[in-house]
């Protein structure tokens, strides 16, 4: 397991993909599979850089951990802002056109489907979001 804390702000997102780039290299993870880690790390980090602690900043710790069998990556993301479990809003339409649809809402879908499970929970304090791949 291997976590990275730091200021919850949009230019460190870098920093978050280099972070999680460099233990999915470490297990040989097809592109594929980076790729799709990759934007739901981005979707859901840039999330709570813009509203967990909205209009202040606080920090945010991202966890890595893997297995080898079955090969597996768990990412959680922890932060101490509002409660907030976005598993809970409904998925959006998205058979509507782009003009006819809510904003927001997009990210936490796209993870939804390209993840294989993701998890929320609201403790001590700390909101924790947990996105799981199989690779």
């Amino acid at each position: 397991m291997s976590e990275l804390t730091l200021e919850a702000k949009v230019e460190n997102l870098d920093d978050v993909i280099a972070f999680v780039d460099k233990a999915l290299e470490e297990i040989d993870c097809p592109p594929k599979a980076q790729m799709q880690i990759d934007i739901s790390v981005e979707e859901l980090f840039v999330n709570i850089a813009n509203y967990a602690y909205a209009p202040n900043v606080g920090m945010a710790t991202v966890r890595v951990e893997t297995q080898s069998d079955p090969r597996e990556v768990a990412i959680t993301f922890i932060d101490s802002g509002v409660p907030y479990n976005p598993l809970a809003k409904p998925d959006p339409d998205i058979t509507l056109s782009s003009e006819e649809r809510q904003i927001g809402g997009l990210g936490i879908f796209m993870a939804k489907k390209s993840m294989d499970k993701i998890e929320y929970e609201y403790t001590e304090g700390q909101n924790r979001l947990t996105i799981r791949k199989a690779i």
